[in-house]
């Protein structure tokens, strides 16, 4: 079985079982906090694998890797916050 390299985060965040509307608020207020840097966020709630991706899509920061054993989430903050 083949070893996936995961990104290195600057920082980390369990998000625990938090829902789509309050994670995303909370997400978006400590990447703004760490422009271009990388956060890892541990999401349970059930919906994370679909909202966190589109989520980062529809604000342009970058989903670098997911691990769905881990519920684990690596994003690059965009650095244009404004």
């Amino acid at each position: 079985m083949e070893q996936v390299s995961l990104p290195r985060a600057d920082d980390e965040w369990n998000a625990g079982h938090l829902g789509c509307g309050p994670l995303v608020l909370d997400l978006r207020r400590k990447l703004k906090a760490m422009p271009g840097g990388v956060l890892r966020v541990i999401a349970l709630d059930i919906s994370a694998p679909h909202d966190i991706p589109a989520w980062c899509q529809l604000t342009n920061n970058e989903l670098l890797a997911h691990d769905p054993v881990t519920r684990s989430f690596w994003i690059r903050s965009r650095a244009d916050w404004t």
